[in-house]
């Protein structure tokens, strides 16, 4: 199966799985959406949708924004994560609208990368959702989504899984499957814990061929004997080296011979990792 082919495959279950793929945050024009992502970086939408109301109430736009200055708007975002900067951002932002553009949000996505705060993500979902073009922005989910089900090999960074995505899905769905993406790993292929048990792409999904090839538990170890046992030499030890697999996952590995092939001999379980694209 090609990488397009199994996109398409992933789309066309994950729009049945999730049937309204849109953004979470809460807004009611193309300033407050644009002030709702800058506010999203490194911070939940849940908690952005708690200080956008108070925040959109004061400066409802982007005129009555730059009057303020960064220590007005700092109380009413104090609870999201780097609420100096992003007060400082949001001031300079609003003035750069006002004195720039009018007061409105730029359309051209060279244009909003000028605006403080503002990155290539940020910019990618501002023209998608706020005027409907076609855009792919990468954010933690959209990374592991794509990085764990293979529609992309390994890539390293976002701008990297963009352009690998912009390749294997139709670009009229570009805005939709960035959507769902986010959805899915926000609320089934979560970073730490993914709910494989309810995902509808398991069959489809590299991570999870992984995580099934994975060595079964091994009952009845002793762990009176070491922290470890080797299922190579059978031997029992307490402190292990690190390896590098073939996938570039650093691994346990027994000192002596270098095996990977260890197991936790409290829960007989592998040590062996499956590389999950946290970031």
């Amino acid at each position: 199966m090609t990488r397009k082919e199994k996109a398409r495959l992933v789309l066309d279950r994950l729009s049945q799985y999730i049937p309204q793929p849109e953004t979470e945050l809460d807004f009611g024009s193309e300033f407050q959406l644009l002030i709702a992502v800058i506010l999203s970086a490194q911070c939940t939408d849940k908690r952005v949708n708690m200080v956008t109301p108070a925040l959109f109430e004061a400066y409802p736009t982007a005129r009555a924004m730059a009057e303020a200055e960064a220590e007005d708007i700092f109380p009413f975002i104090a609870s999201v994560s780097y609420p100096n900067n992003k007060a400082k951002a949001l001031a300079k932002t609003a003035r750069m609208l006002r004195d720039e553009y009018g007061g409105e949000v730029p359309r051209e996505h060279a244009e909003l990368v000028k605006l403080a705060g503002v990155g290539r993500k940020t910019a990618n979902v501002v023209v998608q959702v706020a005027f409907g073009e076609a855009a792919i922005a990468v954010d933690t989910h959209v990374f592991r989504v794509a990085n764990r089900i293979g529609l992309v090999k390994d890539q390293p960074t976002p701008l990297a899984v963009e352009k690998g995505l912009r390749r294997v899905l139709p670009r009229e769905e570009w805005g939709e499957a960035h959507h769902l993406f986010i959805l899915h790993g926000r609320y089934t292929c979560e970073a730490r814990a993914p709910k494989c048990d309810r995902c509808p792409l398991t069959d489809l999904c590299d991570y999870y061929a992984k995580l099934q090839a994975l060595p079964d538990d091994v009952p009845g170890l002793d762990a009176k004997k070491g922290r470890y046992w080797s299922k190579t030499t059978g031997r029992y030890f307490d402190e292990p080296a690190t390896k590098t697999d073939r996938y570039g996952v650093e691994q346990l590995c027994e000192p002596s011979t270098g095996s990977m092939n260890l197991f936790d001999a409290k829960t007989g379980r592998t040590t062996k990792k499956v590389r999950d694209y946290r970031v």
